[in-house]
């Protein structure tokens, strides 16, 4: 049966991660991308013999399993990678990982079998690389970043720093522009803190034409990932180098002139100190010091404007960058903001996007990405702002950028046009009347969520007409007639509800303007299948379904954009996650084996409920095939649980006629009805009562046995059914089910959902607002006086008198 990406990928994790034993995840992840590498060149040289990396022979992969169980294996390894680095220049990158250290694989045995195992973890039938694809949605490329991203979560505070989301990275690639360059030339691309180099491939990956690719990196063994990664992903011309950026720049046209290019990205450490080493104030390359034109000296103790500097200095006339820096860059005082003062009088930062704290694996801190534009600055008349900071998702101890959040952004950033509480064009004199001040909530004022009490109203009763027309106002906006069927004006401005509070979801969704909407909503989701529909019936064999997904996400933005109601950003994340959950997966599939199905049993003796077809689930063939028989399955099944709690009960409520009975806590039937037995042969000490208490009983479970008999014969009839009808579909059939069955009805339910939850939403905010002022003073004062009177009575009838 074909395998699942997210299937293949997770057993991979889990395999590997399990033989790591007490290895801290940021050094065993040097030997399971290794073996990894090897696996992938392995394949292609067999199935290219002129392949970029060349194999030696003896060093291939079936020659690699060859060593399993073998007392030497360690060393043989070695030899093996030593070898493949002569040949291809990549010593320091392949040869990091030293298969013969006892102190990090244990010692004699234990190293033999770690070792062995984890070979074997890539012994797989379904990772063949041999025809894998050098494109965004080739296997190794996804398998690589799937494993990097869980060894930086696994690998603590300050070794994860290797590793850049890739929520962040889209994001950073997308407001460059790099995507929208139509230029014809090689546009070249620049990481001077590359770790293992994703925020320059997802650059790379959103370049219309060919690009190449520079980056430094100070880590040896990171670097050596980096490198592994561009061969991984099919980038044979990338030049990274090792060294330290600030101090030894080592991508630079001669001893006084730094490199330029066309964009360049970065996610440095954050506030690296005591940075300041062979590199001076003055600087050699003009990044900083005390000339005419040149930045001030960022201070020793803290490197974030460093990077940005040497960003800056990398860029050409044309270029633009973007870089990760911790919020302090944007408010900091002292030789900080004299560079804050220099960037914003040369017109050089075009934007700035606050991110969700607790994002990146190296630190929990909230971060933002400042945007450099050298090409526009001349013409730039301020900072566009975006407040990004409260749309993530929680993601076990991190925090993850939704795909609603990273599109939200790029749109809003690519559009750059004024979003209430969200984003804002600031220009340059306002700044600068702030101090050249950037912190972001100095211009983006964060939405207040804070309830305001009207003390006139919690006196007199009523609701604010503030509450009711201001903070509700997004409601009648989507919905204009509505406001007037839940509430209606006092001649002293408050309102009060029309309605009882248990139907006001019933007159939402009554209203004519709310149906209007959800109708709208409704079919624009149609409308979105309408267009969608022939796309995903040409997929097959060899098809890059990841080419089609962005496409398909616009169109569900457009299609549901109209209507006002339910928020389209929401609609796009349900489809981003159906495709995260299932659609790629099936996807894969079909571009491995067309519109074909296999099914598997997870036991011996199976039912309809063992069955397993990952394409065509069981659910979809019984949703269009056998309704009413799994319907009657389920009833009696019911049936049988009725009866269940029958007896259960029965014997509860008759303790003296069954306590007997039970043996270790469990009832013996048997033993009841030879009871039964005895007491008609007169050998029973039992009264009739409890005769006709035990025959009572046992006709219960009787008829309990006979309906779960006629359970077990629909359930024998409904998988032979599902069977043949599995074996008789064509790939027409197959095609159509997945389609209209699987994929259209479950986003379709989701977005019902989603629709269903906005009312939930109105309803709770309609009902809280009524709740606040509900009771008033004079409510409360009544009561009291009735709470008081009957005190006094009751000590009254006690002869006590006040």
């Amino acid at each position: 049966m074909a395998i699942k990406k997210s299937q293949l990928y997770s057993t991979l994790w889990t395999a590997c991660d399990s033989l790591r034993g007490g290895m801290d995840a940021s050094q065993y992840k040097d030997y399971v991308l290794v073996v990894l590498f090897l696996k992938y060149i392995s394949d292609k040289a067999k199935a290219d013999p002129d392949t970029l990396i060349e194999v030696p022979e003896g060093c291939t992969f079936s020659d690699v399993l060859k060593l399993r169980n073998k007392p030497n294996i360690g060393e043989e390894m070695n030899k093996i990678l030593e070898k493949i680095a002569d040949a291809n220049k990549l010593q320091g990158v392949i040869t990091n990982a030293d298969f013969a250290d006892e102190n990090k694989l244990g010692k004699g045995n234990e190293l033999v079998k770690t070792v062995s195992d984890l070979i074997g973890v890539f012994d797989n039938e379904n990772l063949d690389f041999s025809n894998n694809r050098a494109a965004d949605d080739d296997l190794i490329g996804d398998a690589y970043e799937y494993l990097m991203r869980n060894f930086a979560t696994e690998s603590g505070k300050s070794k994860g720093q290797f590793y850049t989301p890739a929520e962040v990275s889209r994001v950073m690639a997308n407001v460059i522009g790099i995507s929208k360059d139509e230029r014809t030339k090689v546009l070249s691309i620049y990481d001077p803190a590359c770790g293992s180099g994703s925020l320059l491939l997802r650059a790379r990956a959103e370049a219309r034409n060919n690009a190449s690719i520079d980056g430094q990196e100070k880590d040896l063994a990171t670097i050596g990932m980096a490198k592994m990664s561009m061969i991984i992903h099919g980038v044979d011309d990338a030049e990274l180098l090792h060294g330290d950026t600030l101090n030894s720049p080592l991508h630079r046209e001669n001893d006084t002139t730094l490199k330029q290019f066309d964009y360049v990205v970065a996610n440095p450490p954050f506030s690296l100190k005591k940075w300041m080493k062979t590199a001076k104030e003055n600087d050699a390359f003009s990044r900083w010091g005390h000339g005419d034109g040149i930045a001030p000296v960022p201070p020793e103790g803290c490197a974030d404007y460093a990077f940005l500097l040497h960003i800056i200095e990398s860029l050409n006339s044309t270029g633009h960058g973007a870089c990760i820096l911790p919020h302090g860059v944007l408010f900091r005082g002292g030789a900080e903001a004299e560079i804050r003062e220099f960037l914003v009088g040369k017109k050089l930062i075009s934007g700035i996007i606050g991110l969700p704290a607790n994002l990146f694996y190296g630190t929990g801190i909230p971060a933002c990405i400042i945007i450099i534009d050298k090409e526009n600055a001349y013409k730039s008349e301020g900072i566009f702002m975006i407040d990004a900071k409260d749309g993530f998702a929680k993601d076990g101890a991190k925090n993850r950028l939704r795909e609603q959040d990273i599109r939200r952004i790029v749109d809003t950033w690519d559009v750059h046009e004024d979003v209430p509480h969200y984003a804002r064009f600031v220009k340059f004199d306002e700044i600068e009347k702030n101090g050249y001040n950037l912190n972001i909530p100095r211009y983006v004022s964060p939405q207040d969520n804070e309830v305001l009490q009207d003390i006139t109203a919690h006196l007199r009763g009523g609701l604010p007409k503030h509450d009711v027309d201001e903070v509700l106002a997004h409601y009648w906006d989507a919905c204009p007639s509505l406001k007037a069927d839940l509430f209606e004006q006092r001649p002293d401005g408050y309102y009060d509800l029309k309605v009882s509070a248990d139907i006001i979801a019933e007159t939402i969704n009554a209203n004519d303007s709310y149906q209007e909407r959800a109708n709208g909503f409704l079919d624009g989701v149609a409308e979105f299948f309408d267009k969608v529909i022939p796309q995903m019936e040409s997929l097959d064999v060899g098809c890059e379904p990841k080419a089609l997904i962005n496409t398909w996400g616009q169109q569900m933005l457009e299609a549901t954009d109209a209507q006002q109601l339910v928020d389209p950003y929401a609609v796009y994340e349900i489809l981003m996650n159906y495709w995260a959950e299932v659609m790629q997966d099936d996807c894969y599939m079909i571009s491995r084996d067309g519109w074909t199905i296999t099914y598997d049993f997870t036991k011996k003796k199976p039912t309809f409920e063992d069955m397993v077809c990952d394409l065509l689930p069981v659910e979809v063939m019984i949703n269009a095939f056998f309704d009413e028989q799994h319907k009657a399955i389920i009833r009696k099944r019911a049936v049988i649980e009725q009866l269940q709690s029958k007896a259960e009960e029965f014997t509860e409520d008759n303790p003296e006629a069954f306590e007997e009975f039970f043996e270790d806590g469990k009832f013996n039937e048997s033993i009841v009805k030879k009871e039964v037995t005895a007491f008609k042969k007169g050998k029973s000490e039992g009264s009739d009562e409890m005769n006709l208490m035990w025959q009572e009983y046992l006709e219960i479970l009787a008829e309990k046995k006979r309906v779960a008999k006629e359970e077990k014969a629909l359930v024998a009839e409904l998988t032979k059914l599902l069977i043949d009808q599995y074996d008789s579909l064509t790939s027409d059939e197959i095609q159509s089910l997945v389609i209209n069955e699987k994929w259209k009805e479950t986003i379709n339910k989701r977005a019902k959902a989603e629709l269903d939850r906005v009312n939930q939403q109105m309803t709770a905010d309609v009902l809280a607002l009524n709740d606040r002022y509900a009771t008033t003073l004079p409510g409360i004062s009544q009561r009291v006086d009735e709470l008081r009177n009957k005190v006094n009575a009751h000590l009254a009838t006690m002869g006590i008198n006040f």
